[in-house]
């Protein structure tokens, strides 16, 4: 007789951060945190992460959503060069399953905090301050994150 399994946690989940009963974002997580992401109830993960680095993305991240009963999308933002144009897709998908628990990551929610800064500021009316304090607890942008920032703020009149 097998030991019962343990129970499925999302706890662990690199760089877990909970905003809200409806909205988590994290690092990476493993295929096994997959399933605990379902069994918390979620019901869509975006990853605004690279599909390309085995360091920092399952093998097919899609089919292991899709496997536990999960919507996937998929904006693959380079860490190097952010567009304007993955912002607006990552808007989008906010917008669309804004209903519903949803969870966002990317390789370390270093993308996830940024994105979720300007969503809070340019779509929600939030204040900069309170609205990048998460990102403000995990790292100091880069000077291209920095810029980028200030430009998707400007371009938004913000």
């Amino acid at each position: 007789m097998s030991a019962p399994a343990p129970p499925l946690d999302v706890s662990g989940i690199y760089r877990l951060h909970v905003v809200d009963e409806r909205l988590a974002t994290s690092g990476q997580p493993t295929e096994a945190q997959i399933a605990a992401i379902a069994a918390a109830g979620y019901r869509t993960v975006v990853n605004l992460a690279l599909h390309d680095d085995p360091r920092y993305s399952l093998p097919d991240e899609r089919a292991t959503v899709e496997a536990v009963g999960l919507r996937y999308v998929h904006i693959p933002v380079l860490f190097g060069a952010p567009t304007e144009a993955d912002l607006l897709a990552f808007f989008d998908a906010m917008r669309a399953h804004s209903g519903e628990p949803l969870w966002v990551h990317c390789a370390a929610n270093l993308r996830v905090s940024a994105f979720l800064g300007l969503w809070r500021v340019i779509e929600l009316g939030h204040d900069r301050e309170s609205a990048f304090a998460q990102l403000h607890e995990l790292w100091r942008p880069d000077a291209v994150w920095a810029a980028y920032i200030d430009a998707m703020l400007a371009q938004h009149g913000h």
